[in-house]
């Protein structure tokens, strides 16, 4: 019980709180970058996952702010959704001057499309004041996200279309997200993005078939297309058109991308860290407007955990496989089945950072499309000392050492 106290008085930190929180992060960060980077394990693949989320995406952005303060540099970074749209910031950005173009992305689209925003210290005291008004202005913005967009991002198509009226794929939706195209054409560098520097990967649902896509810069010259269709979330933002298909968000179907990274072929020694922006832990609701925000935290955390334990369990039995090869004569290892087990296991290592957002008590079921300045600094925030204290701990970016060769860790799991 006091844990849990202790849990909901962080989550009630103030936004000058967290303002102080980011001025000292600010500073830390400078130093930490003047400090020697860490010295990471010789893993071949260091690996940024980033889920889907809308609004709560800006907890992303605070973990990879921490990645760079440490001088971790992902060599491939993977997204979905929100995650997708990051990546193409990350990605599409020399290291030195990604975390600046995260924050101008989050400031901007934080700020209404239309109209005009509130000056900061009045959202703040808006903010900071007490539950029933955070609660009451929290929904304030979710509305204004609904009726007006957010700026850079997407605004309402006007006049509304109806509902049996007949149209093109393109324009089948309630907003249009032609700002968001302009805004990654400013802040991106795409031919950095298809330069290989990095490994980028996104994912999207095929409309017409049903099929999950995969889009990677290794195979595909990314466009700013690519990155949009994959956080096209139907109804509100209509399907992408790439190469005459038709596209939607790929948390439709798995709001993660670390199969892909698991999977990989050749299998690769891998360090990989898992952002997600939905907790299958919370609160049981009481009435039906949580019921909303809680069903989405389970269809999407529970998406999450069935990929992370496939990928642990199909890990096990190919490490198990080649230790028990190394144990059969030479003279037997020709055999077929020999061969083909070889061909089936593996002695690579994977080491997985989960890195999940935890609610907030002011948090409603609205929280995907409540964007607020305010919100996004406690997001932002949330996500930074999660990484820094997860880098903090003994023994975590060690390889692994187990029968599995596979390892997960959860700072927030690990401290109950």
């Amino acid at each position: 019980m006091g844990e849990r106290k202790a849990t909901r008085a962080r989550a009630s930190a103030t936004s000058a709180e967290i303002g102080e929180q980011h001025a000292a992060g600010g500073a830390v960060s400078a130093a930490a970058r003047a400090a020697p980077p860490l010295s990471l394990p010789p893993y071949q693949t260091v690996a940024l996952v980033l889920q889907g989320g809308g609004a709560l995406g800006a907890y992303q952005a605070g973990v990879y702010e921490g990645l760079h303060e440490a001088g971790v540099v992902p060599n491939w970074i993977a997204g979905i959704s929100i995650g997708a749209i990051n990546t193409a910031i990350i990605a599409g950005n020399a290291p030195e001057h990604r975390v600046e173009k995260l924050k101008a992305f989050w400031d901007m689209v934080c700020q209404p499309a239309y109209g005009f925003a509130l000056p900061p210290a009045v959202e703040h005291a808006f903010f900071d004041s007490s539950a029933p008004v955070r609660t009451a202005f929290t929904t304030m913005q979710a509305l204004s996200a609904v009726v007006d967009g957010q700026k850079g991002f997407f605004v309402p198509r006007l006049p509304p279309p109806l509902p049996f009226t007949q149209g093109t794929p393109d324009t089948a939706s309630w907003y249009d997200t032609g700002p968001l195209k302009s805004t990654l054409e400013r802040l991106c560098d795409f031919d950095r993005i298809n330069s290989g520097e990095t490994r980028v990967s996104i994912a999207a649902v095929n409309v017409g078939t049903g099929n999950f896509a995969y889009f990677d810069n290794q195979h595909t010259k990314l466009r700013v297309e690519h990155f949009i269709a994959s956080g096209s979330l139907p109804p509100g933002f209509a399907a992408t058109e790439i190469d005459g298909e038709y596209y939607w968000d790929g948390g439709l179907m798995s709001n993660t991308p670390l199969s892909e990274v698991i999977q990989a072929s050749p299998r690769r020694d891998t360090l990989a860290f898992q952002v997600d922006l939905w907790s299958a832990q919370g609160p049981v609701p009481t009435n039906l407007t949580d019921v909303q925000g809680r069903m989405k935290d389970i269809q999407y955390s529970s998406r999450t955990r069935l990929v992370t334990d496939m990928m642990q369990h199909s890990q096990r039995f190919r490490h198990v496989l080649r230790e028990v090869l190394a144990r059969v004569a030479p003279e037997h290892r020709d055999d077929r089945w020999c061969k083909l087990a070889e061909e089936l296991s593996s002695s690579h290592r994977y080491n997985v950072f989960q890195l999940v957002y935890r609610d907030k008590e002011f948090d409603g079921n609205y929280k995907d499309y409540q964007f607020g300045l305010s919100t996004m600094d406690v997001h932002w925030t949330s996500g930074l000392r999660d990484i820094r204290d997860s880098l903090a701990q003994p023994g975590w970016l060690d390889m692994p050492e187990n029968d599995a060769g596979f390892v997960t860790h959860d700072i927030h799991r690990d401290r109950r």
